[in-house]
Parts: C-alpha cells; structure tokens; sequence
C-alpha cells in the first residue's frame, strides 16, 4: 500500500530540533544578553523575559520592555500599556530562524497581555543591521528616528540619553535610579536608527499602514559602519557553545529551564 507522502514531515522537518519558549528568570536572560547580543546590557526594566530553548537546551531569550523613551507609543495615539518595545533578541547557536522565534514570542507575549495592540522595534545601522528580519516578518518599516546620543561610563557601558543626567540620579517611569553623572561620561553621536512596527489588532493596522516606507537594504545600514555580530535580532549566533561552561552551577541551574519549570508555553 502506497503510503499518504502529505502525512509524513520532510526529512529537514524531522531533522529540526523541537523549538520551545517559556518565562526565564532575569539571570537566565541577562546570561543571554552579556553573552550573546552586541549591547551587553540589559534593558531598562519593567521587562517580559522570554526564553527559547532548543533540542533541550537554551539557546538565549527575546525581551520586551517599555522602551528608553516615554513618549514611545505617542505617535501612535496609544498610551503605555497599549504598546511595548521588542528590545533584545540574544541567541546563541541555533537552527530555527530568528523571524520564527521572533513570531513565536509575540505569540507568547500577546496570550499573556492581550490588551497589547502596537509592539515598536529599532534596528541599528552602526552595527549593520537593517532590520532583515523584521522584513521577513511583515514588519511596517516607517523610516529613520533622529540621532541619537550615547554616553559612555567608566567600564565602557552605554547610556541613552535619557537615562543619565548632571546629579547621578534619574527618573524613569516613575522610579529614581542611580546613574553615572554626564560629566564622567564620554558622550557619542550617531546616526538614527531603522524604526519597524508590529500591528496586532486590524484599527491599529489600519492606523500605521499608511505610515509604510520600502524597507531599506543592508548596504544602507553598513555603509560608513562596519557591522559587529549580533543585533536587537541577530541573524547568525554570536558565540560559541562553550562559554556555557564558564558559569558557575546556579546560572546553569537557571538557563537549563523556566521560572516555572521546563519549557513548555509555546512551541512549533
């Protein structure tokens, strides 16, 4: 009896380690980004930390937040929990396109706060992205933002603007934080950055679609700037498996499962 071929995956299909993504600890996700995203940092809290977790093993998280800026969603006719900013994605080593991961914590993210209607991303040209998987991803490409400025502390972390001032202590959605002063810091300028929006209900779609530019191309974001590994969605791993074994057995405790447990929220 000839056998059904529709029912059967195809032999990549079934060679593609199964893909996972739950809730991480914050150390699982900030293992992630000091490890595998080009800031090192990790954003300005209140964050949604989500890991990803492939063939078994944790390959790095997607973290959304607020964003740096208050006025993010301004434009939008939307206030702040109306709207989010996908901030880092830092992956090590990994199969399943980054776009596909990408969706999947969107999917991830908008089951666990349904009121969300707008999600704003930033690719960054100095470090050679153009925005390649949004663009895969349907994203609506609405230009460039202004230039930006980033200081510079003493062990070479970077400072949005808006997240430091004269006195060393700044307020940010509405909690007073310890900052380096201006005046330790070495100030940087730098062209604006490829803004790309996400659309997750038809008004809003309809609202920001008339906002669509063509999407610029990856010449665009390396000309003058030559590109560093990684990005807010890199396309390629970052490094190398091994520095896993450098971290001390609660971090692997950490980054092997969820805060609840083994991964098991979202899958494909």
């Amino acid at each position: 009896m000839r056998r059904n071929s529709a029912s059967v995956p195809p032999a990549d299909m079934r060679l593609r380690p199964e893909l996972r993504l739950d809730w991480c600890s914050h150390q699982a996700a900030r293992f992630a980004v000091t490890k595998w995203h080009y800031s090192r940092s990790m954003p300005v809290p209140p964050l949604v930390k989500i890991g990803v977790w492939e063939g078994g093993k944790f390959i790095g998280a997607v973290l959304f937040s607020r964003g740096a800026s208050p006025d993010l969603l301004r434009p939008y006719s939307l206030t702040q929990i109306e709207g989010c900013e996908l901030t880092r994605v830092a992956l090590t080593e990994h199969v399943a396109p980054v776009t596909r991961i990408v969706a999947l914590a969107i999917g991830f993210l908008r089951r666990k706060c349904p009121g969300l209607r707008l999600i704003v991303s930033f690719a960054d040209p100095r470090h050679g992205h153009h925005g390649g998987i949004y663009q895969a991803g349907n994203w609506i490409y609405t230009g460039e933002t202004a230039p930006t400025v980033e200081y510079e502390s003493a062990g070479g972390r970077r400072w949005h603007a808006r997240q430091i001032g004269r006195s060393g202590v700044n307020t940010q959605f509405g909690a007073r934080r310890v900052t380096p002063k201006l005046k330790d810091c070495i100030k940087h300028e730098y062209p604006g950055k490829f803004r790309y929006l996400m659309p997750l209900d038809p008004e809003i779609r309809e609202r920001v679609e008339p906002l669509r530019k063509p999407y610029p191309r990856a010449k665009q974001a390396t000309a003058g700037h030559p590109p560093d590994g990684g990005g807010a969605a890199p396309t390629r791993a970052l490094q190398i498996r091994q520095e896993h074994d450098h971290e001390g057995p609660q971090a692997e405790a950490d980054i092997s499962q969820g805060d609840r447990g083994q991964p098991r929220q979202a899958s494909a």
